[in-house]
């Protein structure tokens, strides 16, 4: 296994504590939180570190609207499991890590 180094550029929380009110966070504070970030000179956006947190709605047009590959913790680990599973990690509609193109690197 190889490991990356990370420098996250900019980060934000949205302070919610309880497990189960992260799985109704309105997508609009997603979203609101994303385009506060300063998001000059990075490579990509993640949108949601829990898997519990709905975004999956969220990466497509948060990739159109700031110009960078968005994943999240559900993409990621989609990507992961069908890799893993020797299934290409295409789901449309989820953004560049599981669109067309991530086929091609499989």
């Amino acid at each position: 296994m190889s490991y990356v180094h990370v420098n996250p550029g900019d980060w934000r929380t949205l302070g919610v504590g309880d497990n189960t009110a992260v799985g109704c966070i309105p997508g609009g504070d997603v979203m609101a939180a994303a385009r506060s970030l300063d998001l000059r000179d990075v490579d990509a956006l993640v949108l949601s570190c829990c898997v519990q947190m709905p975004s999956s709605d969220l990466i497509a047009p948060a990739e159109e609207e700031f110009g960078i590959p968005v994943l999240s913790a559900a993409t990621a680990g989609a990507s992961s499991v069908l890799r893993a599973l020797g299934l290409t990690p295409v789901l449309p509609g989820a953004g560049s890590l599981l669109g067309s193109r991530a086929a091609a690197t499989v």
